[in-house]
């Protein structure tokens, strides 16, 4: 049909024109069910597309007062004080399914180098965007393969890998890998304590990812051991030639291995401008990421956006995961605005 908007609603039809009264009354509401009988949950309303109708973005429905209100209007006998609101769509969400984890090099906790269990890890929980940290490339102690390029092609995903250090042809690194295009936008270093420059050093990889036509920018990271090392590296990834940077705009999703508590300084100044996702849900209790076997730390973070929904987050510890790596995956789902 067309000119009319249908409502499958509980509204009472009454057969009424003899008594010269509409075939459809509207209750004023009183209860669950906002009627008297069994029939209101029987019917539907048509009303013209034209008719000012509230609806309740925060509830997804329509209430029989709501249409009440909208069919007394188009019959020139509405008496509310409020102008009746025009109907507006819902907002739409894109839901992404987002893992970081802390790989240590493949190498298991049984001592086996095994790239494949981490990839089979990965596929059981079915990531779009995974965050890989540790990941060793034609290093020697690992047997001379690209680990981040194995575990992607095993997944069949796009990969962009970024080294902390290198010597030689040797690298260890951070990762991104991607169901959806992926671009590149920038890897680089994050800076160490001047006066103790044989610290590991660590770095940081920026993507913009585009989902069904949503930007969405994506950081991956991976901190230091020292107190001291990881303020200065937090200081350095919150300022302007990385979060505070002109070209990084929302949403925006962080991940990594932090190596700091939530109540530690590093967290507490990140979630100045980002939320912390285990933290942010609703109704879940904040799951322990390391170590594998008997976690003691939350260290491993996904910090959003402040306009990013979060409506779920895993840690799962199965045979598999205990052994896999020294770190337990982290997933989190989130939907996006799409404008």
């Amino acid at each position: 049909m067309t000119g009319v908007q249908t409502c499958a609603l509980p509204i009472l039809i009454l057969s009424g024109w003899r008594l010269g009264k509409p075939p459809i009354s509207f209750p004023l509401e009183n209860g669950a069910h906002a009627g008297p009988g069994p029939e209101e949950t029987r019917a539907f309303a048509l009303l013209p597309v034209t008719a000012p109708v509230s609806y309740r973005e925060d509830k997804g429905y329509l209430r029989p007062l709501d249409l009440r209100e909208g069919a007394l209007h188009v019959l020139g006998r509405n008496t509310s004080r409020k102008r009746p609101r025009i109907r507006r769509s819902r907002i739409s969400l894109l839901s992404i399914r987002v893992m970081t984890y802390n790989v240590h090099s493949c190498v298991n906790m049984d001592g086996k180098i095994s790239p494949a269990r981490i990839a089979k890890v990965i596929a059981h929980y079915d990531p779009d965007i995974v965050a890989l940290q540790e990941l060793d490339v034609k290093r020697f102690r690992t047997g001379e393969i690209d680990q981040a390029q194995v575990i992607a092609e095993e997944l069949e995903m796009e990969c962009h890998f970024s080294p902390a250090f290198q010597i030689a042809e040797e690298q260890y690194g951070n990762a991104i890998l991607s169901r959806y295009p992926m671009r590149l936008v920038r890897a680089g270093a994050l800076p160490t304590l001047s006066h103790r420059l044989n610290l590991e050093k660590r770095g940081v990889l920026w993507t913009e990812i585009t989902v069904d036509g949503r930007e969405i920018q994506l950081f991956n990271t991976h901190f230091g051991l020292r107190h001291k090392e990881r303020l200065v590296q937090g200081d350095a990834l919150m300022g302007p030639e990385w979060l505070g940077h002109p070209d990084r705009c929302n949403p925006t999703i962080l991940c990594g291995d932090f190596n700091a508590q939530p109540h530690s300084r590093v967290c507490k100044n990140i979630r100045r401008s980002f939320n912390d996702a285990q933290i942010l849900l609703d109704n879940h209790r904040p799951q322990r990421t390391f170590f594998g076997h008997y976690p003691i730390g939350r260290i491993d973070h996904v910090f959003v956006s402040p306009e990013i929904i979060v409506h779920g987050v895993e840690v799962p510890r199965t045979a598999l995961t205990l052994v896999a790596s020294d770190h337990l995956p982290l997933i989190v789902e989130v939907s996006v605005p799409m404008d």
